[in-house]
């Protein structure tokens, strides 16, 4: 078992920062990816970013350019630096960790987290 756990949500004005991190702990083998989805409130839950496990980055056009995602591999964390919020980014933010087993065959596992939750004022 994995368990990821997600922190540094709150309430911020438009314009703002806030630093996620998602720390991965337990059984785990090889962390590969690491991603942030957001749930705005009564919608679908959306893939903003993720990580490889070499540094590799991808962005939702959204967030491009404001939001930055991180690691420290050393520490099984991830962060997401969010500055320049706006109210359509309040959202429930959730870390997903891949987990990547090699014995006997090479498959990933997905361990999510519950997510904290991000509040954007205008």
């Amino acid at each position: 078992q994995v368990q990821v756990v997600e922190s540094g949500g709150g309430l911020v004005q438009a314009g703002g920062s806030l630093r996620l991190s998602c720390v991965a702990s337990g059984s785990i083998h090889t962390l590969s990816a690491m991603e942030w989805y957001r749930q705005p409130p009564g919608k679908s839950r959306e893939l903003i970013a993720s990580i490889t496990a070499v540094g590799s980055t991808t962005y939702e056009d959204s967030v491009k350019g404001r939001f930055t995602i991180s690691r420290d591999n050393s520490k099984n964390t991830g962060f997401l630096q969010m500055d320049s919020l706006k109210p359509e980014d309040t959202a429930l933010y959730v870390c997903k960790v891949v987990d990547r087993i090699t014995e006997p065959i090479v498959y990933d596992v997905d361990w999510w987290g519950k997510g904290t939750l991000v509040t954007v004022s205008s």
